[in-house]
């Protein structure tokens, strides 16, 4: 679509001298999502891998675990009052048998590109819904030095936000720090839904021996869409919330925090790291 960043008139003042130019900015648009014809979610976004953004969401939800759920992902057309496709609405179709259980229903609101669902009624749907357990698997051990070679290559992958300054990244590493994958938009939480749709249309889930890092903070929805993708390890340049370390400890998963440099918080799960 090449809609992720779009150009601007601004004002510049610097050190009291101003001047006009052109700037680039992150582009944000809704996207609404539909099961089997039925309004889902709206989400803010930056346009770009919609259908697996789509898929990603559904995955954390719970109602979509194998390529063998979905049947086919579209753009509606006809989503305005004059009949325009806007690219902004796309309907998911499941396989015959496949439905939203309890807790995606609950889901269906109105949701920015940064809030969650949170609280003791989450926590419990989310491991009631996971479709995978924990990875354990002794081999799967990543050392402190690998771990610090991550948030420079997340830098470096962020293609978009080094035009825009503006977006935020998630991408997904091996155990000796390889990069696999990586996706940017203004919502935390949607590049990872973009990262899990992608691995999810290749028939790649669970993804367990990935190492998951994002650019802001660890809050619980991101640990509930890594939990629900089988990934056992999340790292943060920043900070976790309490319900993040509850969930990671609870679900038996890796939660890393302030990764700066050679510097590091283990929240959960320190047996996977090889201290």
């Amino acid at each position: 679509m090449g809609r992720a960043a779009v150009g601007r008139r601004v004002i510049r003042v610097r050190h009291g001298n101003v001047s006009a130019r052109a700037d680039t900015l992150a582009a944000e648009e809704p996207l609404e999502i539909r099961l089997n014809g039925s309004s889902l979610a709206i989400t803010m976004r930056t346009p770009g891998d919609d259908f697996a953004l789509a898929a990603g969401f559904l995955v954390s939800e719970g109602v979509l675990a194998s390529v063998d759920d979905l049947r086919t992902i579209t753009y509606c057309a006809g989503a305005t009052e004059d009949g325009r496709n806007t690219y902004n609405v796309v309907d998911v179709r499941t396989a015959r048998g496949v439905t939203a259980d309890e807790f995606a229903l609950q889901r269906n609101f109105y949701t920015t590109s940064s809030c969650g669902l949170c609280g003791k009624a989450s926590l419990d749907a989310v491991r009631t819904t996971a479709r995978w357990p924990m990875p354990e698997d002794p081999s799967f051990s990543l050392t402190p030095q690998v771990l610090a070679t991550l948030p420079d290559a997340l830098r470096q992958g962020q293609r978009v936000f080094e035009r825009t300054g503006g977006l935020h990244a998630a991408a997904l590493f091996d155990e000796r720090g390889q990069l696999l994958d990586l996706q940017e938009d203004v919502g935390r939480h949607n590049a990872v839904d973009k990262l899990v749709g992608r691995a999810f249309r290749k028939g790649l889930l669970p993804l367990s021996r990935s190492v998951l890092m994002v650019s802001g903070r660890a809050s619980f929805e991101l640990v509930q869409k890594a939990v629900m993708a089988g990934i056992p390890v999340l790292a943060a340049v920043s900070a976790p919330s309490s319900l993040a370390c509850d969930l990671a400890e609870e679900s038996g998963m890796t939660l890393v925090g302030f990764l700066r440099g050679d510097s590091m918080n283990v929240y959960a799960g320190s047996r996977r790291i090889a201290l």
